[in-house]
């Protein structure tokens, strides 16, 4: 009984890394060894990022890396290349790269890689090397539960085999699992037939792995983990990390100071993840909405290379009441107690923060997994109210005045929303004793 040497494969994204180098350094907390492997264009800003914070380095996490086949020139928010890039390049290199890991430390050889989503086919690898596997799924367990339950819905003629689209409007995935619109099916909003064929032979190769963790707890999504015998819940993972060295963006924390100026729950957060960006139009629309309300607010505008993501400010926009940053230390600011209320895209490392502070929700999802994370926000929990688009598509300024409004007037949600957060707070305890079952796991 060695300890358990971790190997860690994140999908090359932000919102798949940030989870999984979150959770190396709870493994690494517990005394695990974890190698953890990044492409090669990542590894560099990871060497860079974690300089400044020396504690990723203690001899705990080794970082290593592979080319992940995206050249230099190409989109990186191309998914689909990125995918099979990855899928083809580093998945040839990576039974020598276990092999040399093995090499420098014979005692200490790998026990378990766990991958993220998209990255399934190291399961496939590991298995042949007689490797165990475990899934750390960045995203709701029910999101996991639909992808698992998609070629069950295919035999039941609930949604199209080629590209997923639902031929009902209502999708129940169990009993006990709520009703949802077909719309909030994960791969539905992607209209894309390459990524749902992608996912039916990815939920092949994540079959493999032997637990499927996921950053939640029981409570929250009771009904989820009846689907599987591997879900095991083991969130909150808050706590564990006081900093998080894996931002690879900079972090402006002059708004920390600005929120300690703020009278307590005044301020409206609005941050749409790393992915996300916005069309012009509607990005002016939320810049007028902010100025209508006459209350102070926090903005998150990306900005790529010091470009921004988004388009120029409206001339109109004043934004003398807010304050605007290009990335934002969230955790921090939804702790805060001058924080009102939170508009969100929901992803779902969003959406556990803000519950786990006790946050209410103005949603404004995109894609993926969010509207699925929105309804349980909206019609589960009841901690969040959704906004309405205008007929030519847009979420108007008024509306966005109109609903900030209500839900800070709603004593209700508000309430639901502390009770909520102690719930989560309460089941800490079973996420735990959880990750102590997967770590005892790993080193049989």
């Amino acid at each position: 009984m060695g300890i358990p040497h971790f190997l860690a494969i994140p999908y090359p994204i932000l919102g798949h890394m940030n989870p999984l180098l979150q959770f190396s350094q709870v493994l690494a907390k517990y005394g695990c060894k974890i190698t953890f492997l990044s492409s090669d264009e990542n590894y560099n800003r990871l060497k860079a990022a974690s300089a400044g914070q020396g504690k990723l380095m203690e001899s705990q996490i080794k970082l290593v890396s592979l080319p992940d086949g995206v050249d230099p020139q190409d989109d990186r928010s191309d998914q689909t290349k990125v995918i099979l890039s990855t899928i083809t390049t580093m998945r040839a290199k990576l039974p020598k790269l276990i092999q040399d890991i093995n090499a420098v430390d014979s005692d200490n050889k790998v026990t378990c890689i766990i991958v993220t989503k998209n990255m399934g086919w190291a399961l496939e690898v590991g298995h042949e090397l007689g490797i165990k596997g475990a899934l750390f799924w960045p995203a709701s367990a029910t999101s996991l539960a639909s992808f698992n339950s998609m070629q069950r819905l295919i035999d039941e003629g609930i949604i199209d085999s080629e590209n997923g689209l639902p031929r009902k409007q209502e999708i129940q995935l169990s009993s006990n699992l709520p009703m949802m619109e077909a719309a909030a099916m994960p791969w539905y909003c992607l209209d894309n037939s390459f990524f749902f064929q992608h996912m039916m032979q990815e939920m092949q190769n994540l079959n493999l792995g032997e637990w499927w963790l996921c950053n939640t707890t029981f409570d929250l999504e009771a009904g989820a983990f009846s689907t599987s015998p591997k879900l095991l819940p083991i969130g909150p993972l808050m706590m564990a990390c006081d900093h998080n060295i894996s931002s690879f963006l900079q972090e402006d924390r002059t708004c920390l100071e600005w929120l300690d100026l703020q009278p307590p729950q005044s301020v409206i957060y609005v941050s749409f993840g790393s992915m996300v960006s916005m069309k012009p139009n509607q990005f002016k629309e939320l810049a007028l909405g902010l100025d209508l309300l006459g209350k102070p607010f926090l903005w998150v505008v990306r900005t790529d290379n010091g470009k921004e993501v988004n388009n120029a400010y409206p001339d109109e926009f004043k934004g003398s009441q807010g304050k605007v940053v290009s990335w934002a230390p969230q955790k921090k600011i939804l702790s805060h107690p001058a924080l009102a209320c939170f508009i969100s895209h929901c992803g779902w490392n969003s959406t556990i923060e803000g519950v786990y502070n006790g946050v209410p929700f103005l949603c404004w999802p995109f894609c993926s997994d969010q509207l699925m994370n929105k309804a349980y926000i909206c019609d589960v929990w009841k901690v969040g109210l959704g906004f309405d688009k205008a007929e030519n598509g847009l979420i108007s300024r008024g509306e966005i005045k109109k609903k900030v409004e209500q839900l800070l007037e709603d004593e209700e949600i508000k309430g639901r929303s502390l009770k909520l957060m102690e719930m989560v707070i309460k089941n800490k305890a079973e996420g735990d004793a959880n990750l102590n079952k997967f770590i005892n796991w790993a080193k049989e």
